[in-house]
C-alpha cells in the first residue's frame, strides 16, 4: 500500500510512503481488538473503590430504644444496611482489575487497528516537522490545512517533540505520541492518524518479528 506525503501545509511533496501490507492492510481480529481494548481500559482502572459493611461501621454498640413499650417493633443495630448511616450491602471492596493478553495478540490488536484506520483512509503520512518554540497555532494551522479541525487527531512522531506536544496540548481531541507508542485503543480513539515519515519508519520496526518469534 502506498500513501502520498504530504507537507505540512497540506500539499502534496510529489513522494509516496510505502505501507506494509502485514501491518496496514490485515484483515482486522475484531475479538482480538475487544479483548485488548478491554484489557487497556481496565488497566487503568485503580481498584481503591471501598465501603464499610454492616460491621465495620462505627457505632451501634448501644441498645437504640428499650425493648418494651414504645409501640415500635424490636429492632438490633442501628447501623443495619435498612438505616441511614448504616452499612452498606454488598459494596464495592478495593481489587485488582488486571487483565492480561498476551505480546502476540496485543501485536495483532494493533496491526487490526491501524488497517481499521488504513480502510477508512484516515491516515496522513506527512514530512518530518517540528517547531522552533511550542505554539498552538502551528499545530492549527496544520489542522486547517488537512481539513481536520474539530475532530480527535493523533500524531505520530518520531521521538519525544516537547514543541510539537506542547503545541498540541491545549487542542481538545488532539494528541501527540511517539511512533512505537500508540496503542490500539488510542489508535481506534483518534478520528485520524497524522503520522510523520520518520515515525511511519519506527512504528513499522516494532512490528518486526524478533529472533525467538523467527525461531518458533
Amino acid at each position: 500500500m502506498k500513501l502520498t506525503i504530504h507537507k505540512i501545509d497540506g500539499k502534496s511533496s510529489g513522494k509516496k510512503a510505502e505501507l506494509s501490507d502485514s501491518i496496514f492492510a490485515i484483515e482486522p481480529n475484531e475479538t482480538v481488538l475487544y479483548e485488548d481494548v478491554r484489557r487497556i481500559l481496565a488497566n487503568r482502572r485503580q481498584g481503591t473503590a471501598s465501603t464499610k459493611e454492616r460491621g465495620e461501621v462505627r457505632g451501634g454498640g448501644k441498645k437504640a430504644y428499650k425493648q418494651k413499650g414504645t409501640g415500635m417493633a424490636r429492632r438490633g443495630s442501628i447501623r443495619s444496611p435498612l438505616l441511614k448511616g448504616g452499612g452498606t450491602v454488598f459494596g464495592p471492596k478495593p481489587r485488582n482489575y488486571t487483565v492480561r493478553l498476551t505480546k502476540k495478540a496485543k501485536r495483532l490488536a494493533r496491526k487490526s487497528a491501524l488497517s481499521l484506520k488504513a480502510s477508512e483512509e484516515a491516515i496522513y503520512i506527512t514530512q518530518d516537522f517540528s517547531f522552533d518554540e511550542p505554539k498552538t497555532k502551528q499545530i492549527v494551522d496544520i489542522l486547517e490545512a488537512f481539513k481536520l479541525s474539530g475532530k480527535k487527531v493523533l500524531f505520530l512522531t518520531p521521538e519525544t517533540d516537547n514543541t510539537v506536544y506542547l503545541s498540541a496540548r491545549n487542542i481538545p481531541g488532539v494528541s501527540v505520541l511517539e511512533g512505537n507508542k500508540p496503542t490500539s485503543y488510542e489508535i481506534l480513539d483518534a478520528d485520524v492518524l497524522v503520522i510523520q515519515e520518520g515515525a511511519l519508519a519506527i512504528l513499522q520496526q516494532t512490528f518486526e518479528p524478533t529472533v525467538e518469534e523467527e525461531a518458533a
